[in-house]
């Protein structure tokens, strides 16, 4: 063999070597000698004998992150500030698009973030009730929490609490994603005997606690286990959250350490739902797997009824609401309110609380949008698709620039963003086109139509009616145009449907000096009066503040974005933003949308 055969491999050696020996053969002999001197062989021997090193000596793989979608969500982000649009840029925007792409992107998240844990087979119920069956469950001490108000150190992703009934500490939850969880051998109701060796008989939760908090290393459980208790699986449900909170300022919450804050706005994956009053949920892209506790929906409900039909009692400074979990705690002390186990979600402890009535203004048709409590919206991801790009919809207080801004974005690319032209039912000037300017129509169509639920809104003056058909707004979304629209805050609940699916962005105004400020440096006109050109008053100032905190209070569940415009250049930047966001990247909207 030649001096390029000296670094192959010795089993492929000895059996061209071995070759030598066979005296007859003829063909074949030749080919299969041939064959074994085929660099194109040895090229695939190696390989195969490298893969085999690599499983032999370790046959795991582990992801390098866990959020590769959140990472290519961050990529597209970059891209808005790309001036120069190169080949090269629109080859990778176009990849990182496809659904396909993203798919796998969500895939391999699920994999890494390890959405599989192990379960046990439940206890035979007809095991020897002689012998008390018990478990020995070793964890290593973790930053995660154990316990509840009287904790000082986070544990092992688990609280406890004393059974009511038996009077023995047991397992009062596990905290998916947590130390506890993973070992998939601790279960919410198992009975602690032992901890480290120490028994836990007539001990409290704050004694346990202190064990725990005094340890090092590993921690050694002793449980008798819960009959038909086992782990419960993840549940994939995403929520868009609709009010601000703060575990820390939460009096009720079993165990403070163990809270998740967030603000409005954020996308939580709710990971069980188990407690009827005390779900477990992720902030949607965290890398901390651990769920932490949030209030559920029933019980937010009541707490927002609470506030919004009382005045509140105190006791000792604090409000007299009871948490249902109250009479119950995982933290240990019983707090003095004992609820019965079928209250509703937020009871009054003492006297009956004074009931404010609510004085509705006649003017406006917002009475059943009043007594709507936004709490947690399900949510899914919506992903552009060719042919269809979701109308723009800008809302927002009268005199706050919505208009102004519409006006400016359609500007920006006449081609591509374009606002539905009006129906109305004065009579046409010469001027005008028909189809342009307006759709001009008679007043017994029109009135046909909108008692027929064909326009998205509708209003008079001057004794003639004008609005916006529904048919107007469908016709520029399946063009594949943006559809830019700036409707009265009452017309969203006709817009925000599965069949536009719209992107709801509110303009809000600054604070009332700056929006003074801003206003008058700017020679702003006042939108109050259309019948003369003034400049706003202090009082029409105020009155957009008012309206917009009305607005928001009133819809703000609905709004996928806000824009404050102390700035008209700073808010139209953001709002171009907002629309290529539209154009470009999956959206979380209602999860109604994309079933």
């Amino acid at each position: 063999m030649d001096g390029s055969t000296e670094n192959w491999d010795p089993a492929l050696t000895r059996l061209l070597s071995s070759l030598k020996d066979v005296q007859s053969g003829g063909e074949d002999v030749a080919f299969l000698n041939e064959l074994l001197q085929s660099k194109q062989l040895h090229a695939l021997v190696q390989v195969h004998n490298k893969i085999v090193a690599t499983q032999c000596k370790d046959d795991k793989f582990y992801p390098l992150l866990s959020n590769a979608m959140q990472v290519t969500l961050e990529v597209l982000e970059m891209f808005v500030d790309v001036v120069q649009i190169s080949s090269e840029y629109k080859e990778l925007l176009g990849l990182l698009q496809k659904p396909h792409f993203q798919a796998i992107l969500c895939t391999h998240d699920a994999v890494a973030q390890k959405d599989y844990y192990p379960h046990l087979p439940d206890i035979p119920p007809d095991a020897d009730d002689e012998e008390e069956t018990v478990k020995i469950v070793q964890l290593v001490k973790s930053d995660e929490p154990l316990g509840g108000a009287q904790s000082a150190e986070p544990i092992v992703g688990a609280t406890i609490k004393t059974d009511e009934d038996t009077g023995k500490i047991v397992i009062a939850r596990v905290m998916h994603g947590g130390a506890a969880d993973r070992s998939g051998l601790i279960h919410a109701g198992d009975e602690v005997i032992e901890v480290n060796g120490i028994s836990v008989e007539s001990k409290t939760p704050a004694d346990v606690l202190s064990i725990l908090q005094n340890s090092e290393g590993t921690i050694t459980f002793k449980l008798v286990p819960s009959f038909g208790k086992g782990g419960s699986r993840e549940s994939k449900v995403r929520v868009r959250a609709l009010f601000n909170y703060n575990s820390s300022e939460d009096p009720y919450i079993p165990c403070k350490e163990a809270g998740l804050n967030f603000k409005k706005g954020d996308i939580l994956h709710i990971v069980s739902q188990d407690d009827a009053y005390w779900w477990q949920a992720r902030r949607e892209g965290d890398r901390v797997m651990r769920a932490g506790l949030i209030p559920s929906r029933t019980l937010q409900e009541g707490r927002i009824i609470h506030e919004r039909q009382t005045d509140p009692q105190t006791v000792d400074g604090k409000p007299a609401l009871c948490s249902p979990t109250a009479a119950n705690s995982e933290c240990g002390p019983k707090t003095p309110c004992s609820p019965t186990p079928n209250a509703a979600a937020l009871l009054p402890c003492k006297s009956m609380p004074k009931v404010k009535k609510i004085i509705y203004d006649i003017k406006e048709n917002d009475d059943f949008d009043r007594e709507l409590i936004p709490t947690y919206e399900e949510v899914a991801r919506l992903y552009p698709r060719p042919g269809f790009i979701r109308p723009i919809v800008l809302v927002g207080a009268p005199g706050v620039g919505r208009n102004e801004l519409r006006r400016r974005l359609i500007a920006s690319d006449p081609e591509k963003y374009v606002t539905p032209v009006p129906y109305t039912t004065r009579a046409q000037k010469p001027s005008e086109q028909n189809g342009k300017d307006y759709v001009f129509v008679a007043r017994e169509k029109m009135e046909q139509n909108i008692a027929e639920g064909k326009f998205i809104e509708h209003g008079e003056y001057k004794g003639n009616l004008y609005g916006t058909s529904a048919e107007s707004v469908e016709t520029i979304v399946n063009s594949g145009r943006v559809c830019v629209l700036s409707p009265h805050w009452q017309a969203l609940k006709m817009l925000r449907t599965p069949r536009l699916r719209p992107y709801i962005v509110f303009i809000k105004p600054p604070l009332l000096e700056r929006l003074i400020e801003t206003r008058t440096a700017a020679s702003a006109r006042s939108t109050f009066d259309k019948e003369s050109s003034r400049a706003f008053t202090e009082e029409e100032f105020a009155d957009i503040i008012r309206s917009s905190n009305r607005i928001n209070f009133l819809y703000g569940y609905m709004f996928d974005e806000e824009i404050v415009n102390a700035d008209l250049a700073t808010a139209l930047t953001q709002l171009l933003r907002a629309a290529w966001r539209v154009q470009s990247e999956p959206l979380w909207v209602p999860a109604s949308w994309v079933q």
